[in-house]
C-alpha cells in the first residue's frame, strides 16, 4: 500500500518528487518490474526509499535488519546505503518474490552484504536472537510484513536493535483507514490499530509517526 505517499494532490507529489534526487537507475527497474505483478501495492514509495537511505547514512548504520522483503526496493535501497563493511539481514517466506530481489541485490553488487532467511518471520527472528546471540547487534530495523503479527516483529525487534539504534514500522496510517470509522471491522486495520496503540504506548522508545507513504513509524530504542 506504499506506491506513493497519500495526502498529495497528483500536482504537489510531482513538485515533491521534482524537488528530491532523482530515483537510483536500479530501483527504478526494480520498481517497473515490480508494477507488473499483482501485489505491487506492497512497493514502497520512492521517497521512503530515499529517506530509508538517508537514515542509515545520518546513523552510520552497519546492520540493518528487515521484516519483510518482498522484491527487494527496501533492502536494496538501504543496503546501498550502508557502509562498506554492512550487513542487511533479510526475512522473507516467499522463493517467487525474494528471487526478484536476489536478481536485483546481484546486479548492484551488494549480494553479498545481504543474508536471506527464507522462512516464517517469527521463527527467523527467534533464530536470530537465540541461536545466533544477535540481541541489540542491530542499528536499525524495518518492519514491513503481515500486520496482524506486528506485535510480535515489534517485540523482537526491541532484543535485536542496539540501544539508540531505529525501528521503522510501515504502512502504520493504512492511507487514513485507521482513523476511519467506516473501516470498523476490517481486520488489517484493527491490527494496525491495535499496533499503534502498543507502541505510542511503549516507554522503551521514544517515537515519532510521519505522513510518509501511507504511514511510517521511527522508534529510537532507549
Amino acid at each position: 500500500m506504499s506506491l506513493r505517499s497519500f495526502g498529495l494532490d497528483e500536482r504537489t507529489y510531482q513538485y515533491l518528487l521534482d524537488h528530491i534526487p532523482d530515483e537510483p537507475e536500479i530501483l527504478a527497474r526494480l520498481r517497473e518490474e515490480t508494477s507488473r505483478d499483482s501485489h505491487a501495492n506492497m512497493q514502497i514509495a520512492p521517497e521512503q526509499g530515499l529517506f530509508m537511505a538517508l537514515l542509515a547514512k545520518l546513523m552510520g548504520a552497519r546492520r540493518y535488519l528487515e521484516v519483510g522483503v518482498f522484491t527487494g526496493y527496501s533492502s536494496l535501497a538501504t543496503a546501498l546505503a550502508l557502509r562498506e563493511d554492512g550487513e542487511v539481514v533479510a526475512l522473507d517466506n516467499s522463493h517467487e518474490w525474494t528471487g526478484v530481489a536476489r536478481r536485483y541485490w546481484s546486479e548492484a553488487g551488494v549480494g553479498e552484504k545481504i543474508r536471506l532467511y527464507l522462512d516464517e518471520a517469527d521463527r527467523s527472528l527467534e533464530t536470530l536472537l537465540v541461536h545466533e546471540e544477535r540481541a541489540n547487534d542491530f542499528d536499525l530495523a524495518f518492519i514491513d510484513a503481515d500486520k496482524g503479527n506486528y506485535p510480535v516483529y515489534w517485540e523482537y525487534c526491541l532484543e535485536l536493535v542496539r540501544p539508540g539504534g531505529l525501528i521503522l514500522v510501515d504502512n502504520v496510517l493504512r492511507y487514513g483507514r485507521v482513523a476511519d470509522p467506516d473501516w470498523d471491522g476490517d481486520p488489517t486495520t484493527e491490527a494496525i490499530r491495535a499496533f499503534n496503540d502498543k507502541a505510542a504506548a511503549d516507554d522503551r522508545v521514544e517515537l515519532v509517526m510521519l505522513p510518509v507513504a501511507d504511514g511510517l513509524t521511527l522508534a529510537r530504542k532507549r
